[in-house]
């Protein structure tokens, strides 16, 4: 399965030069807060580089394998997980091919 096509509107496409994970397809919505989401699809297996944010991060895999590092710890997620992740932690991972997540942000994630 994949996300509904609505979702994939160009205008809304994630610049690669604002991606923490190479090569992969992204896209994003604001709300009217300056809060975003973004939902992702890993086309094949990728490193997250390590980051921070200064906002908190909540995320679900929808389908596939992402292990989360938060501050050092890993954690292993499958369709169905959540995580959340606090302001400031020092978060990066490993997914694999395949995978879908969806992230809700505290905050401006993307620059238009």
């Amino acid at each position: 399965m994949d996300f509904p096509k609505f979702m994939f509107r160009s205008e809304n496409l994630i610049p690669a030069s604002q991606q923490n994970t190479p090569d992969i397809e992204g896209y994003y919505y604001t709300a009217n807060d300056g809060s975003q989401m973004a939902f992702w699809t890993y086309k094949a297996d990728r490193v997250s580089a390590e980051h921070q944010h200064d906002y908190d991060e909540y995320m679900l895999v929808v389908e596939g394998e992402y292990l989360v590092t938060i501050n050092g710890e890993e954690h292993l997620l499958h369709a169905g997980d959540e995580l959340f992740i606090p302001k400031g932690s020092v978060q990066g991972g490993r997914v694999k091919a395949g995978t879908r997540s969806i992230h809700a942000f505290g905050g401006q994630r993307v620059r238009p």
